[in-house]
């Protein structure tokens, strides 16, 4: 049994700009892009089913392949780090316009 207690930061009270939020989806594809590069990089392979003796895992594809939920988890990441970053007291601008 683990003594382990996730404390994460409290983002309840966050709302996002519709600016940041637009960056979800990036921040979501450029997760799984890191987490894919890593596992390769470790000698994963793509598998129809995860495997971790075999290091075979069926999200070795690229993000637009992946199936809603997959995609969702990344965005949720993605989603709760940027609110976790205005909710220890930084802010999220633009030096530019974001591309369209």
């Amino acid at each position: 049994m683990s003594a382990y207690q996730p404390k994460p930061i409290d983002t309840s009270k966050v709302t996002l700009s519709p600016e940041v939020l637009a960056l979800t989806e990036q921040l979501a594809e450029n997760a799984h892009d890191l987490w894919a590069a890593q596992r390769l990089a470790d000698g994963w392979r793509l598998g129809d089913v995860r495997d971790d003796a075999n290091k075979l895992h069926p999200c070795l594809i690229a993000y637009a392949q992946l199936p809603e939920s997959e995609k969702e988890y990344d965005r949720q990441a993605a989603m709760e780090t940027l609110k976790a970053i205005v909710a220890l007291g930084y802010e999220i601008g633009f030096a530019q316009k974001p591309a369209a």
